[in-house]
């Protein structure tokens, strides 16, 4: 039996495995942080754990709102890109071009402070989930546009060849073979998501890190303040992760 074909460790062995790498990761981090000069102050930060459980509340609403946004306006704008009208077409990648192009920072004070005081959109817990899905949008369109485009020719052609409408062959032949190959871009760009909701501080957002700045200003305790949000982030994003890999393990097929 070759390698890539090997039977999978048996679970003991894999959560020993799994138990060791963890202990060796963790134990160099706290070897590091111990080898620092410098007085800990963990009961000053514990004082503000409150400010914490709000803001990580509130990076967790951001997340709910904006992944699902983003992948709507992900799949609309990928199928756009494949539109037979030419101006939608390139509507569709001027966007993608433009969004990818600037940065972030940029387009929070774009959207908000300009189209936002357009719109009358003056709720901060609004407006900031819509931006940061219309950066990522740009990004998973061209995700999903690079899966649906690694589905053969000749599918296609098949399907036509059997009577099925443009909508069947998308639902039946198209996404059900390219979501196999989208997820692992997908995981990423929804932890890339939940990283970048940190930005939205600039628009007086009071979200997880902008818990751990006031937390602090406050202490003067710079690691007890930030060394909370790796533990918070990871707690919103590790699920994340953990979810795609078990779809992509029961969309798995061999070729």
């Amino acid at each position: 039996m070759s390698a890539l074909h090997a039977a999978t460790p048996p679970l003991l062995i894999r959560a020993l495995s799994f138990a060791l790498a963890l202990v060796v990761v963790a134990g160099v981090a706290v070897a590091a942080l111990m080898a620092l000069d410098y007085e800990w102050r963990w009961s000053a930060v514990w004082s503000y754990r409150q400010i914490y459980f709000d803001g990580w509340i509130a990076t967790l609403a951001i997340a709910a709102i904006a992944l699902p946004a983003s992948c709507v306006l992900g799949l609309v704008f990928a199928l756009a890109r494949r539109a037979a009208f030419l101006p939608l077409r390139y509507v569709s990648r001027i966007y993608v071009e433009l969004t990818r192009g600037a940065p972030l920072l940029v387009q929070i004070y774009l959207y908000f402070y300009v189209f936002g005081h357009v719109l009358r959109m003056e709720s901060r817990y609004i407006a900031g989930p819509l931006i940061l899905a219309t950066f990522t949008g740009a990004y998973i369109s061209e995700i999903i546009r690079a899966g649906i485009e690694s589905v053969g020719r000749s599918q296609l052609e098949s399907a036509r060849a059997i009577g099925l409408t443009t909508a069947q062959t998308y639902r039946f032949v198209i996404f059900p073979q390219a979501i196999r190959q989208v997820l692992p871009g997908l995981a990423g760009q929804f932890v890339s998501l939940v990283k970048d909701s940190s930005l939205l501080s600039i628009i007086a957002l009071n979200e997880f890190t902008q818990a751990g700045t006031n937390v602090n200003s406050f202490t003067f305790a710079p690691f007890e303040s930030y060394l909370p949000l790796a533990v918070g982030y990871l707690i919103i994003t590790l699920p994340i992760s953990l979810w795609t890999q078990r779809l992509e393990s029961r969309l798995k097929f061999d070729t």
